[in-house]
């Protein structure tokens, strides 16, 4: 790897990391980087779920006092979440890098339109909240999470936003939905980070970079966050995915 390749990858990295911290949208940095230093998309993307992984966990364990009363309403979706991401890493798995390098302008596309919809999205179901303290699960929800479950399996971005929404319709507070979000995302990357390890579909050499890029991103994120305005970081979010989700329609569909 070239010294040109590393920079590329701390610099991804580390916009990753404070974009996951002041707005999200880190993916659209760090998944592009690890495919342009020459990773296969398959193992590009599972190289991104490994180092996603960590803050998933941080996430749910910062927000457990939320859902200790929750109790025996956890284990449904505990379940579907480790399901799913299975699931979903399995399926990526199947499918070949060919299958997957198809898909990626489609999924990038998908996860750009859902980051910039979250706003419109959030105020729609705050709107519709049932103000229950612990609403039931139903097919329709249940279902609803298998899905979200095995995209974030096999891609992720913008797994969190459909998450919010599904929390959200079933009546839980934006606080607890984002609680519970954080809990099945760190159950999904989980599933699908052991599922990636044991397939030996990680590149550790270009996730240790991505990763010490991210942890001095987060740190910067969480400094910067008082200070920057949020319109300005999701517009950058949305005009990075836009970019990326164009160049690889181009790439996949136009390139020769």
């Amino acid at each position: 790897m070239s010294v040109f390749d590393i920079l590329v990858l701390v610099f991804a990295g580390f916009a990753a990391g404070g974009m996951n911290a002041l707005a999200g949208g880190g993916t659209f940095f760090s998944f592009p980087a690890l495919l342009a230093v020459g990773l296969p998309p398959i193992t590009a993307n599972a190289t991104n779920a490994v180092a996603l992984w960590p803050a998933s966990l941080a996430a749910a364990w910062a927000g457990r006092a939320s859902l200790r009363p929750l109790g025996p309403y956890l284990l449904p979706l505990l379940v579907v979440g480790l399901l799913g991401g299975l699931l979903g890493g399995l399926l990526l798995l199947a499918g070949g890098d060919a299958v997957f390098r198809g898909l990626i302008p489609w999924l990038l596309l998908a996860a750009t339109a859902l980051f910039a919809a979250s706003p419109w999205l959030s105020r729609a179901l705050a709107a519709r909240r049932a103000h229950s303290e612990q609403p039931p699960h139903s097919k329709v929800s249940l279902a609803a999470h298998v899905g979200v479950s095995i995209y974030g399996g096999y891609f992720g971005a913008g797994m969190g936003i459909l998450q919010l929404a599904a929390f959200s319709i079933e009546g839980h507070s934006l606080a607890r939905a984002n609680a519970l979000k954080n809990l099945i995302s760190a159950v999904i990357y989980s599933v699908a980070t052991a599922t990636f390890v044991i397939a030996g579909r990680v590149s550790w050499y270009e996730l240790a970079i991505v990763l010490i890029g991210a942890t001095l991103g987060g740190y910067a994120g969480g400094m910067l966050g008082q200070h920057l305005a949020p319109k300005l970081l999701r517009a950058l979010v949305i005009g990075v995915g836009s970019s990326m989700t164009g160049y690889y329609f181009w790439a996949t569909y136009f390139a020769s």
